[in-house]
């Protein structure tokens, strides 16, 4: 993303907000929540990727 931001200062020049693209703002946000998610599960076990498609298989998914 290369989102086009303009800052709003105050009287000393010092940055106090931001303007963006309400669009490039939403994928700011899925990005904050996909590390919120990543962060969240860094620590359950893993199982090995046959046995992850298998189980994919099974539920109907693939």
């Amino acid at each position: 993303m290369n989102a086009e931001v303009q800052f709003i200062t105050d009287d000393k020049g010092e940055k106090k907000a931001v303007i963006m693209n309400i669009s490039d703002y939403q994928s700011l946000i899925e990005d904050v929540e996909d590390l919120a998610a990543c962060a969240e599960r860094r620590n359950e076990a893993t199982i090995p990727h046959e046995e992850f498609l298998k189980e994919l298989k099974e539920d109907g998914l693939i």
